[in-house]
């Protein structure tokens, strides 16, 4: 694809030489890729990078490069494919015995990816794990800044887990991730789309462009053999699955989606404190006892089983998913000497949000209490959908900050509002704190507090700083201001 001068800076690369994409990371003598996110801003990071001292500048057929350039150029057609080929070549990345499971979808990525983590070490394997929680395999977790790391750091931790004796990575994929070609060198064994509901539409512009880009993990993506699964009660699974026949589908609804193989669940019974889920397949039945809540964790435990099944786990094996009891964040009870039942989840879509307070109204509490805001400089059409949303199923909506970035809170709560108009009864409050204080002040016995939007989130981001903030800290302080 990129010629001979390509290949033998491969081989330079497969030798040790040092790959960079940041321009004040280059030392001298080392290869600097001139990335499509660099924009017209790619002449400065150049030169910046010469100044540095490097000696290879990859770049595509439009930049324009000094006549007199101490540097040699080697011109490609796409730079984000070109550095996952450069990364694959450095850390050695197809040479590593391990299967590679990619997670997608607007929501129950992190449920899924964590499932299977769970059962495939059930199952004898060694897993790790990437995703919007942690980067972690045995004996190492590392905090993760993007739900998908930047290709090169990609390749670097599927290194790591390889000399740490992994054998099978599960990781969360996203929608920015392959759109920009994070994952450019890899080759996966499984995919499985979850669903697809509004969020990023600030990224992608629209649902059609979204789907496009979950879409190029299951037809661009090296390996046309891998296994291929998706939610057919999701209308964009349901049409993935008529895309590709040979993927596997799974419902709880009794979708039907041709000719397609289909898991079908029935959520035979659904309690505060878990559900029985009945499992059928090829002709074969199977029950699960889980101590997750909901119809949406019904779905992930769907979604990671129809995964399993295609790495070659059969019924039998799927009970070690009885024994999962959640992941940080993601309908979190938050334990306090009162006894009162607070949840705190990460649900910061319409759909999400839904799908959270559903699981709670199926538990059986009295009223819902909903403390939630929206991010800043993120899809604005999707806030007042999010304040419809927790309207429809809350019975006191209160209305705060989330990661307001560079945005005014006051100016993104205005945004929400107008999709709280049916609301039974509302409460605001841009300080987020504040916030679940007068929630926890409004708590009656019987009623169930959620805390929605951060989940594990250590911090809330105001302009460029991260400052500590975590809501099952901080809900659990404000039950002891209130309480005592």
């Amino acid at each position: 694809m990129n010629g001979p001068r390509f290949n033998e800076l491969l081989a330079l690369v497969s030798r040790g030489l040092m790959v960079q994409t940041d321009s004040r990371a280059v030392r001298p003598g080392e290869v600097f890729v001139v990335m499509p996110t660099a924009g017209d801003k790619a002449p400065a990071f150049l030169a910046d990078a010469l100044a540095h001292g490097a000696a290879w500048i990859v770049a595509d057929h439009n930049l324009c490069v000094p006549g007199d350039m101490p540097a040699a150029i080697v011109r490609v057609d796409d730079t984000a494919e070109a550095l996952g080929q450069l990364a694959e070549a450095y850390h050695r990345t197809r040479e590593q015995a391990m299967q590679v499971i990619a997670v997608t979808g607007t929501n129950g990525k992190t449920t899924v990816a964590y499932l299977l983590e769970g059962l495939l070490s059930a199952c004898g394997r060694t897993v790790g794990v990437l995703g919007t929680v942690a980067y972690r395999w045995p004996g190492t977790s590392i905090d993760a800044n993007l739900t998908t790391p930047g290709c090169w750091r990609l390749h670097e931790l599927f290194s790591h887990m390889s000399n740490a004796g992994v054998d099978t990575v599960v990781m969360e994929t996203s929608s920015h991730a392959l759109h920009q070609k994070r994952v450019a060198g890899l080759e996966f064994d499984a995919a499985v789309l979850t669903n697809l509901t509004q969020d990023h539409l600030d990224y992608h512009g629209d649902f059609e462009s979204y789907y496009q880009a979950k879409n190029l993990l299951f037809k661009s993506y090296p390996r046309a053999d891998k296994h291929k699964a998706a939610n057919a009660d999701d209308p964009y699974g349901l049409r993935l699955l008529g895309e590709n026949p040979e993927a596997l589908g799974f419902t709880l609804k009794d979708a039907d989606a041709g000719d397609n193989s289909m898991l079908r669940g029935t959520l035979v019974e659904s309690t505060p404190k878990g559900m029985v889920l009945r499992m059928e397949w090829e002709g074969k039945c199977w029950s699960l006892n889980s101590g997750l809540v909901g119809a949406h964790n019904a779905s992930n435990l769907l979604a990671a089983q129809a995964t399993a099944l295609g790495l070659g786990l059969g019924p039998a094996d799927m009970q070690p998913l009885a024994a999962f009891t959640g992941v940080p964040g993601r309908l979190e009870r938050v334990a306090n000497a009162h006894g009162l039942d607070v949840f705190v989840d990460y649900a910061h879509t319409p759909d999400a949000l839904l799908n959270v307070q559903r699981a709670l109204r199926d538990a059986g509490f009295k009223r819902l209490v909903t403390v939630f805001g929206c991010g800043g400089n993120r899809d604005r059409s999707k806030r007042p959908l999010m304040g419809q949303a927790v309207a429809q199923l809350s019975d006191i909506c209160v209305l705060t900050s989330d990661n307001p970035r560079h945005e005014d809170p006051l100016e993104i709560i205005n945004d929400v509002r107008p999709g709280l108009a049916g609301a039974k009864q509302t409460v605001e409050d841009a300080d987020r704190y504040a916030a679940m204080v007068k929630a926890v002040t409004l708590l009656q016995p019987g009623d169930a507090l959620l805390v929605a939007g951060k989940g594990h989130e250590a911090y809330q981001q105001v302009g460029d700083v991260k400052h500590p903030f975590s809501d099952v800290e901080a809900i659990g302080r404000a039950i002891r201001e209130v309480r005592g």
